[in-house]
C-alpha cells in the first residue's frame, strides 16, 4: 500500500562553498578559498533570514532540515549546531525531526562527520557518485573510490541515515561495470540510494566540453539501458523506486525533506540562491533569494512572489508524478486535464482512487508525460 503522509514543513539551508566546481554541476555555487569572515555573516544572515521567516509563517510543526550546496561539510559544525537549534526553536520540532547534510567523501570532511552528529545531523547525503577511480577523475571528483568505500563506513557509524549519491549514463560508461558498481553500495547496507542521469546543463564545463566536441555524452539508448540496469539491480537488492531517481529500502528510509517537494509542502528557502514555497494567507507564494553571497547578506526576509492556481497546479503536476503515490487529480483541476487524454495516456498514467500515477513504462518518459499534460488543457 502506497503511503499518503502529510507533506510536513521543511527547512532547506543553501551553504554555497566548494573546494572544487564539478563540471557537471550548474548549482549556485562559489570556491572556498578562505572566505572565514564572509562565512560567518552568511552564517548569522541565514539565521536572521530565518527568523524572518517564522515571523510570517506563524507556528508550523517542523519535519526536516535540510543544508545543502555547494558542499555544506565545508561549514563549521559550530554553525550547523547553530542554526539548527535557531530553527527547532522558531517552529515546534517533530519528535522524529530529520536534519539532513550533504557531505563529500573526502578524508578531510570524514573526519568532521562526528562533530556534524554532535551538533544535530541525523542523516547524511554522501556524494560518492561512483566507485571508478576513472570516472571519478572525469567527473572531476577530489575523492577516489577507497575513500568513498572508507567515507561510507565512516558515516554509517556516525549517523542514523545514511543516503548514497551515484550518477550513471556518464560519457563512455561500462553498463556491466554500472551494474557492479549499484550492487556493490547496496552491499554496503545503504538504505537509500539516490541515482541520477547525468544531464549536460547549459553554461558547465562539460557543456563548453561538448560544443568544442572534446566530450561525447551517452547515447539515449545506451542511457536507456542504464536506467533499467538501474531499477533491476536495486530492486533486486530490496529498494523501491519511490521516486523517478531515489530508492529506499523501506518507507523510514524516504527522505522526508523531499518528500515535501514532491508533495507540495511549505519549506522556507535560506541561504544564496534558495528556493521556497510558503503559504502565507491561503496564498502559495513562491520565494528566491539573491544568488550572490553579498546580495544576500543585505537582502533578508523576502517573501516572494504568489502563485497562480494554475502556476501550482503545473508545479504539482511536475513534482508529484515524479513519485509512486503520484498527486492528488484534485490538485490538477486548474489545468483543465480532459479525461480523453488521461484515455490517450493510458498505460503510462493511470488514474485511481483520486490519484494520477505514472506507470513503470512512463516513469523513463516522465518529461515527455508532464510536458502532455500540462498543457492539454490550454489547447482545448
Amino acid at each position: 500500500m502506497t503511503q499518503r503522509a502529510a507533506p510536513g514543513f521543511g527547512v532547506y539551508v543553501h551553504w554555497p562553498y566548494c573546494a572544487r566546481i564539478c563540471p557537471y554541476c550548474d548549482f549556485n555555487v562559489v570556491r572556498d578559498r578562505g572566505r572565514t569572515a564572509e562565512k560567518a555573516d552568511l552564517a548569522r544572515a541565514i539565521i536572521a533570514d530565518l527568523t524572518a521567516t517564522a515571523a510570517v509563517t506563524g507556528p508550523r510543526a517542523l519535519t526536516s532540515i535540510f543544508f545543502g550546496g555547494g558542499t555544506p561539510s565545508l561549514m563549521d559544525p559550530a554553525a550547523t549546531a547553530r542554526i539548527i537549534d535557531v530553527a527547532r526553536d522558531l517552529w515546534a520540532p517533530a519528535d522524529d525531526l530529520e536534519v539532513t547534510l550533504e557531505a563529500n567523501p573526502t578524508d578531510a570532511e570524514a573526519a568532521r562527520f562526528d562533530a556534524f552528529a554532535a551538533a544535530g545531523v541525523n542523516r547524511l547525503s554522501l556524494g560518492v557518485q561512483s566507485l571508478d577511480d576513472a570516472a571519478l577523475v572525469a567527473l572531476g571528483r577530489n575523492h577516489d573510490a577507497r575513500a568513498a568505500r572508507d567515507a561510507i563506513a565512516q558515516a554509517q557509524r556516525a549517523f542514523a541515515r545514511v543516503s548514497i549519491d551515484l550518477i550513471y549514463a556518464r560519457p563512455g560508461q561500462d553498463l556491466d561495470g554500472w551494474a557492479q558498481e549499484l550492487r556493490a553500495v547496496a552491499a554496503m547496507g545503504a538504505e537509500h540510494i539516490s541515482a541520477y542521469q547525468l544531464t549536460i546543463e547549459d553554461g558547465t564545463a562539460f557543456d563548453r566540453a561538448v560544443r568544442r566536441g572534446t566530450l561525447t555524452p551517452l547515447a539515449a539508448d545506451p542511457a536507456a539501458d542504464a536506467y533499467d540496469i538501474t531499477q533491476k539491480v536495486l530492486e533486486d537488492a530490496g529498494f523501491e523506486a519511490y521516486e523517478v531517481s531515489n530508492h529506499a529500502r523501506s518507507v523510514a528510509a524516504r527522505s522526508r525533506h523531499n518528500l515535501t517537494y514532491w508533495r507540495g509542502g511549505d519549506y522556507a528557502g535560506v541561504g544564496p540562491g534558495a528556493h521556497g514555497r510558503l503559504t502565507v494567507a491561503g496564498e502559495r507564494r513562491a520565494t528566491l533569494t539573491p544568488r550572490g553571497v553579498a546580495d544576500y547578506l543585505g537582502a533578508i526576509g523576502c517573501l516572494g512572489e504568489p502563485m497562480s492556481p494554475r502556476e501550482a497546479a503545473i508545479e504539482r503536476l511536475l513534482m508529484g508524478l515524479r513519485t509512486v503515490e503520484g498527486v492528488a487529480w484534485s490538485d490538477l483541476a486548474p489545468l483543465g486535464i480532459p479525461d480523453a487524454k488521461i484515455v490517450d495516456l493510458e498505460g503510462f498514467v493511470a488514474l485511481g482512487d483520486g490519484r494520477l500515477t505514472v506507470t513503470r513504462r512512463g516513469r523513463p518518459v516522465l518529461d515527455h508525460l508532464v510536458g502532455e499534460l500540462a498543457t492539454c488543457g490550454a489547447r482545448v
